[in-house]
């Protein structure tokens, strides 16, 4: 045992030697072409100031920005991922010809003030556009960059139309996006208005104590250096088993039982989706003008990829500056949250291969840059496709002027069954042709305390409760509570691409409940992966400003909101949707009361029915590419 501690120990020291050696390695290369100032504290117009990191070319000459804004920990000092990414983005900026800025969000690390999710106020960007900007060695115009919570923050910005933000580059950045068009996911809170669950998990591993250690106000920007030093003000916080912990009833307690910090989920939990306090943040929603030219990033499987995409085609349309409307692009690569640049020659998300789904990201990013930030005439826009995504199955990259792509035809197929689509050992199938409907309802129960389990999708930042990406999902379909729905094997291969469309008539014996839908392809050997899933809570069927409750005995048409893919189905494939009324733990459930939810523990089991018939067409329409 003594042997193995020892060789244990030589392990840890040798891959920290590793990882210290590759960080002096490239400060080394920053210290060499640039001026690095830490800890400079911008000042924002309520007098808070905001820790920065400041890294500017060694030259005369006035430069253009890359600004990050983030509420992770970039202290430069000691080891970790966060900080050698940083350096890794600022060395990238500086080699071509860019300062290279990121801060901390107010209430953040050395940042002063108290932390909000989106780092609020919203004036705290437009002051540090107008601080940079001012600055001797700026040229004035500023990009920003960053995938998830250091993108987030730029729509609501983009839309103060601040002079000197020239260009962004936003990725995975739907916990930005409040609402626009049917979408209410109110910064990824909800999806059909049934909320998702990566918040408890996310805010556990990232809030800030109100009690934590803080730096005296007004403290000196070298006092200030001295001590990050010494102290990064990172908590470390006891793991949590969060497959079996992200189970607690009442939702409410969810942070409360773990031991978390509280007070942001606690006050987020209880907002319906049309809340009003959701439009009094940091969220950009779709009443309000967008003033940016932007390259915007999103993935097949990450938490928000059918809102995002419908965020770019909003902008496109409804901007009141046509140069902002014409200088809109879009890449939608195979990956998970954040996870462009992991794509290789084999590209496995989940347990999929998808193939080799590079794509020359940064060359893209910094053409983009050249174009916006230093006016340099490239040939950015004769080589860069209006939208780029990656079709999976086929696994290529393609190309459109518009999303989605023109050669597209919306084609319903209709579920159908002898009454026993329950399994996929039973009935179910999927036909494109009404008048072949069997109308013979299928039904199941719901028991909310016995939930059908989350196997993949996409996801992020839950823990252990759920991995993201594409999964064999047959061992979730011999459940009884999952209906299952299949196509004949094709005959040909043929392409799904775009927004996908489902209607589902339900009638139950409880007051409410939720519609659960997946889209699967189904292999020759039986082998069923997810492409895509959505939610409804059925309350909300009419509209999100006003919850209708069921009737017994009744049926309901429910329009699930839109997902979305680029899926090559082939030849001998089938089609095949999965229909319940949970997916936990990546949707909370609904406890099926017509009560809060959040505030519940006892839950009620429904008999809930699918009809399926030509009075009740149950169906999911599918954009084909045309032949």
């Amino acid at each position: 045992m003594k042997n193995l501690y020892n060789i244990f120990i030589l392990i840890v020291l040798l891959f920290s030697s590793q990882t210290s050696n590759s960080q002096d390695d490239i400060l080394k290369k920053i210290n060499e072409i640039a001026t690095l100032e830490q800890k400079v504290m911008m000042p924002m117009r309520d007098g808070i100031r905001l820790a920065t990191d400041i890294y500017r070319p060694k030259t005369d000459e006035k430069v253009p920005i890359i600004f990050s804004r983030t509420p992770y920990n970039f202290n430069s000092w000691g080891d970790g991922e966060e900080k050698n990414r940083t350096h890794q983005r600022a060395y990238e900026a500086l080699k071509r010809g860019y300062a290279y800025v990121v801060q901390n969000e107010r209430g953040r690390y050395f940042s002063e003030g108290q932390w909000d999710i989106l780092g609020m106020p919203l004036t705290d960007g437009y002051d540090a556009f107008s601080w940079m900007s001012e600055q001797t060695w700026s040229n004035g115009k500023i990009g920003t960059l960053g995938c998830s919570s250091t993108a987030e923050w730029q729509m609501a910005v983009a839309a103060l139309d601040h002079p000197s933000h020239a260009a962004m580059v936003p990725q995975g950045f739907g916990a930005g996006v409040g609402r626009v068009g049917d979408f209410f996911e109110q910064g990824n809170w909800y999806r059909g208005g049934v909320e998702q669950l990566l918040f408890g998990t996310w805010l556990y591993g990232v809030e800030h104590d109100e009690f934590k250690p803080r730096i005296p106000a007004g403290a000196s920007q070298e006092d200030l250096i001295r001590i990050s030093r010494f102290y990064d003000l990172a908590p470390e916080n006891p793991p949590v088993d969060w497959a079996e912990k992200i189970k607690h009833l009442p939702l409410q307690d969810l942070l409360k039982n773990v031991g978390g910090k509280k007070e942001i989920f606690d006050k987020m939990i209880r907002r319906k989706p049309n809340d009003k306090a959701w439009y009094q943040g940091g969220l950009y929603h779709d009443n309000m003008d967008f003033g940016v030219p932007s390259f915007w990033f999103v993935s097949w499987y990450d938490v928000a990829t059918t809102p995002n995409i419908a965020l770019f085609n909003h902008v496109r349309e409804n901007s009141v500056d046509q140069y902002v409307n014409d200088n809109q692009y879009l890449i939608i690569a195979p990956t998970l949250h954040c996870g462009f640049t992991r794509a290789t020659e084999n590209t496995i998300v989940g347990e999929r291969s998808v193939g080799d789904a590079r794509l020359n990201y940064d060359e893209q990013v910094y053409d983009w840059f050249d174009l916006m930030l230093k006016e340099k005439k490239n040939d950015f826009k004769e080589k860069t496709p209006r939208v780029q995504y990656y079709t999976m199955g086929s696994n290529k990259w393609q190309n459109s002027e518009v999303w989605p792509p023109e050669n597209i035809e919306m084609i319903p197929f209709y579920l159908s069954s002898d009454g026993n689509a329950n399994t996929l050992y039973g009935d179910g199938k999927l036909t494109t042709l009404k008048r072949k409907i069997n109308d013979k309802p299928d039904s199941f129960i719901y028991n909310p305390l016995d939930p059908v389990t989350s196997n993949g999708g996409g996801v992020c930042c839950m823990g252990n409760a759920v991995q993201g990406g594409a999964f064999d999902q047959q061992e979730i379909e011999t459940r009884d509570d999952v209906l299952v729905y299949t196509s004949d094997p094709l005959k040909d291969g043929f392409e799904v691409t775009g927004f996908i469309n489902s209607s589902i008539y339900i009638s139950s014996d409880v007051k409410d409940t939720d519609i659960t839908i997946k889209l699967i392809d189904v292999y020759p050997d039986g082998t069923a992966y997810n492409i895509d899933e959505t939610i409804q809570r059925v309350r909300f069927r009419e509209g999100y400003d006003k919850e209708v409750f069921m009737e017994k005995g009744n049926v309901y048409k429910v329009n699930l909101s839109q997902m979305s893919t680029s899926n090559y189905f082939k030849k001998n494939h089938r089609i095949r949707i999965e229909v319940s009324s949970s997916n936990f733990p990546r949707f909370a459930r609904n406890l099926n009361t017509g009560g809060n939810n959040y505030d519940e523990s006892k839950s009620i089991i429904a008999n809930n029915v699918i009809h399926h018939s030509r009075k009740y067409p149950s169906s999911i329409t599918l954009p084909i590419v045309k032949q």
